[in-house]
């Protein structure tokens, strides 16, 4: 799915390989607790993932 919301995308990542910022990820992709980010280097040319995790929304809970 497409992502319309850009307001709380990384930004400015330091690449894995050389420490070059790097702007804005490459690839998102979301799961239910977890989003994955595919950023790409233009200065060395590595590609490398990052994986937030995020806790489970408790199914119980009350909205107050």
């Amino acid at each position: 799915m497409a992502r319309t919301d850009f307001g709380s995308l990384p930004r400015q990542n330091p690449c894995a390989q050389c420490g070059e910022p790097i702007g804005v990820p490459e690839w998102i992709e979301n799961e239910a607790s977890r989003t994955r980010y595919l950023w790409h280097c233009l200065v060395c040319d590595y590609r490398f993932e990052a994986v937030a995790i995020f806790e489970d929304a408790d199914p119980d809970a009350l909205a107050a």
